[in-house]
């Protein structure tokens, strides 16, 4: 059992304030994502978390015990880097086995051990290989076995996926995801890339300056972001400026997109008559018979679908998915259907 408890974390670089009471929490068994651009803190907050840096302020506690003053090596923690960062002169059983070495571990017991993580991670039968000799997926799978085979309280993963071509992050993202609750070990994931995140996380921490901007399972991130910032890093979005003439009930409101008044769910913070962003990713609107008027500003078809990009009367553009069966070309007058059930109303906040 490792639950993970962070309050007020802060980190400065001089006059930099990299952290900004950061504050966290990974129940036990549970993957939390760690999302945000470069430069965001996400990183910072690992390092503090293993022990690589220390905070100038905040808590971080494991099953209570506020570990902050603890060096790395007595954590007991198992940290996969984004450069793997294997010993190239040792096979990948040694690399797998280094771990063990150093905490003594009889050989028996480290041969047993070894065996077990390379079937986790579907390495049997190259145990006698030297990191050259792998490709960076398997690289990259002999490092989360040496993670994993010292039996850590945590696993803290730093862009594993980073230096892996798009096949190879699919296949390898599934694998940690997989091995992660099968050994039903509480992870903390680095990443920035937002579908690594929303596939692998039981939650997500979308990060900012610093900051935990919105801390909340992938489908509330995706679907009820806490402002644009959130809406625009997780994915394709439509952001219309709005003003909710009228709050219907907690948490739904009335707002117009020209001519078409909608009622559609929106944060609980909003005030009537509050400067607000309505958001419709392009799988809330599609083309139909009725609705709202619109130009097609362009088309492209991808196979399974097509994107269209159109234009309403007052100028604003808006991106959808459409059927790839529809004949659609520049210049076309639409009209637009809006799922006001999958719309989203939130606070214009300021980037």
């Amino acid at each position: 059992m490792t639950q993970v408890d962070i309050a007020g974390l802060t980190k400065r670089y001089g006059g930099t304030l990299a952290l900004d009471g950061v504050a966290l929490q990974a129940r036990d068994g549970e993957l939390v994502s760690l999302l945000g651009p470069s430069g965001c803190g996400k990183t910072t907050t690992l390092r503090c978390i293993a022990g690589f840096l220390t905070p100038d302020g905040g808590e971080i506690r494991v099953d209570g015990q506020d570990i902050v003053a603890l060096p790395p090596q007595k954590r007991d923690f198992g940290v996969v880097f984004q450069n793997y960062a294997l010993f190239p002169h040792l096979t990948v059983f040694q690399n797998v086995a280094y771990g063990l070495q150093v905490r003594r571990i009889a050989p028996a017991e480290q041969q047993k051990r070894v065996a077990e993580a390379l079937a986790l991670v579907r390495l049997t039968g190259l145990e006698s290989r030297l990191p050259r000799a792998l490709s960076g997926g398997q690289q990259q799978r002999v490092a989360l076995a040496r993670a994993l085979v010292i039996r850590p309280r945590l696993l803290l993963l730093d862009e594993p996926l980073a230096n892996l071509d798009a096949r190879l992050r699919d296949e390898v993202r599934w694998l940690i995801r997989e091995v992660q609750q099968q050994a039903g070990i509480t992870a903390f994931y680095v990443t920035h890339d937002q579908a690594e995140a929303m596939a692998l996380s039981d939650r997500v921490a979308v990060m900012k300056g610093g900051r935990v901007v919105q801390f909340a399972t992938p489908r509330e991130i995706y679907q009820r972001p806490a402002e644009a910032y959130v809406a625009r890093f997780t994915g394709e979005a439509n952001m219309l400026p709005a003003r909710p003439a009228q709050r219907l009930a907690e948490g739904l409101w009335r707002v117009a997109i020209g001519e078409t008044v909608l009622e559609v769910p929106g944060a609980t913070t909003l005030a009537e008559g509050a400067s607000a962003l309505l958001m419709l990713r392009p799988e809330a609107l599609s083309l139909a018979p009725t609705g709202v008027p619109a130009r097609v500003l362009a088309a492209a078809f991808l196979g399974a679908s097509q994107q269209c990009d159109v234009a309403l009367a007052d100028g604003t553009r808006l991106r959808l998915q459409a059927s790839p069966h529809l004949a659609v070309a520049p210049g076309d007058a639409v009209h637009l259907a809006v799922d006001a059930a999958h719309a989203w109303l939130m606070p214009d906040i300021a980037p």
